[in-house]
């Protein structure tokens, strides 16, 4: 097998990305991700628990089964961000009046509070994430997600 020295190693995969966009997205996707994992430690709220109270603070109380579907959570893991939240004073579960077998999630004003907090520093992270974009540049890029997203999203 022939071996690569450190320049072949850094040209390959800009070159690959430029084959293969699937590739690509996936890979900008993880960094984006884990960028945004550290940016969520730092604020002292997770990324899934910022988008719970996002979600509540939007729609009004909602059951978990419907936080996970909407939001792309694992039902599993919406459990543990729920329970997260709930010891945190961020939220309220309690018996879902029209369906007593489900549990009606709501924010509470400390998890309102916590929300704006964590919502104001967003700004300043994707301008740091996105910088080599411009800004028509980022519009355009959120227009075409929406079109790849937009039809999974009917599903």
């Amino acid at each position: 097998m022939p071996t690569t020295d450190e320049n072949t190693e850094r040209t390959y995969f800009p070159r690959l990305a430029t084959e293969r966009l699937d590739i690509a997205l996936c890979r900008a996707s993880s960094t984006v991700a884990k960028a945004g994992e550290i940016h969520a430690d730092t604020q002292g709220l997770g990324v899934g628990q910022q988008l719970v109270l996002k979600m509540l603070a939007a729609v009004g109380a909602c059951s978990q089964q419907t936080l996970s579907e909407e939001l792309r959570i694992d039902r599993s893991v919406m459990v543990s961000v729920c329970d997260e939240l709930e010891r945190s004073g961020y939220i309220r579960r309690e018996r879902n009046p029209r369906d007593r077998r489900s549990y009606a999630v709501t924010v509470t004003n400390e998890g309102l509070q916590r929300l704006r907090v964590a919502e104001a520093a967003i700004p300043a992270y994707l301008d740091n994430i996105f910088g080599a974009l411009t800004a028509a540049e980022r519009d355009q890029l959120t227009a075409l997600l929406g079109k790849l997203l937009l039809p999974k999203l009917a599903e």
